[in-house]
């Protein structure tokens, strides 16, 4: 049954007559004879009766009308569910503590009409692929990477550059510290235990262990973010890396000291990734957003790896 032929015969019941559906409809009366004769056809009944004053429906006719016209609604009604501006802009956020999910927030809290999806992927290779499918509109992700390069069709802009931050537990040599140099981090371990092999915040820190000889260890099981700051309040030899936007909440008794890096301070570039034929009217509003609340990127002293392409 084609839903073609169904509004059509809906428009000539509302009608009376074929001639007058046709221009409704800006078809011709031989298209409407046509829908009709083939809806009548998948149906097993006849439509319409044709009579002095035009098209009469028969009691089948009558019967179906009803049934027609639902079909018309629930067919508005799924359009709409995926008709850009209609649904919600779905976005994907590495962690829902994090910068990004910070970005989101200051964003919905500007645009409280704009409905929202947060979702959280594991890797870009997943994100790219959910942004090229229509699954997600958009993802914040560290591009570009030398070996994570992005397809042709995916646009890019850095929004962020996100500073990190030494944590440590009272006991720590560094603890009392207001500032850290980078280089005084060589020959400490920190302790990183979520970093996941292949993603693209561990290209970041292999960057960053290279070019300043620092030790991270990622060994161990990732419990989350609450067993890490247990371990690091309890632990004088470990530290870890937090980003400066991070949101974590720990018992007053953990002692936990977040102490700036400087002499360059590293700094985490986030980009927000979509596709380049996305026509959510929303994504524009999510991109001027963030272009209005963030801050430059590559001020003086700051590092970033080379492989980050500013945009």
């Amino acid at each position: 049954m084609e839903l073609e032929a169904v509004r059509t015969f809906v428009a000539v019941a509302e009608a009376g007559q074929f001639q007058k559906a046709a221009v409704d409809l800006s078809i011709t009366q031989q298209a409407v004879s046509k829908r009709i004769a083939a809806l009548e056809h998948d149906l097993g009944v006849r439509l319409f009766t044709r009579a002095p004053r035009g098209a009469e429906l028969t009691i089948d006719g009558q019967a179906f009308l009803p049934h027609a016209r639902e079909l018309l609604r629930v067919a508005e009604r799924a359009g709409a569910s995926v008709r850009p501006g209609r649904r919600p802009l779905r976005v994907d956020v590495i962690g829902s503590r994090g910068a990004q999910s910070g970005l989101m927030r200051g964003f919905h809290g500007a645009h409280p009409d704009i409905d929202l999806d947060v979702v959280m992927l594991l890797d870009i290779e997943t994100a790219v692929a959910a942004i090229r499918s229509g699954a997600i509109d958009a993802s914040f992700r560290a591009v570009a990477a030398p070996s994570l390069p992005l397809p042709t069709d995916i646009e890019s802009v850095r929004v962020l550059d996100e500073p990190l931050q030494l944590l440590t537990g009272p006991a720590h040599a560094l603890a009392g510290a207001r500032s850290v140099p980078l280089a005084q981090l060589a020959g400490h371990r920190i302790w990183m235990p979520g970093i996941v092999p292949g993603s693209e915040w561990a290209a970041y820190y292999d960057d960053l262990v290279a070019e300043f000889g620092l030790t991270i260890e990622v060994t161990g099981p990732n419990f989350g973010s609450d067993a890490l700051l247990d371990t690091i309040a309890d632990t004088p030899a470990l530290a870890t890396f937090m980003g400066e936007h991070t949101r974590l909440i720990w018992p007053a008794d953990h002692g936990l000291r977040r102490i700036p890096v400087t002499d360059p301070t590293p700094v985490y570039p986030h980009s927000l990734l979509w596709h380049r034929d996305n026509p959510h009217p929303a994504l524009a509003t999510l991109r001027t957003h963030l272009a209005a609340t963030t801050a430059g990127h590559d001020t003086a002293g700051t590092w970033t790896p080379g492989w980050v392409i500013p945009r």
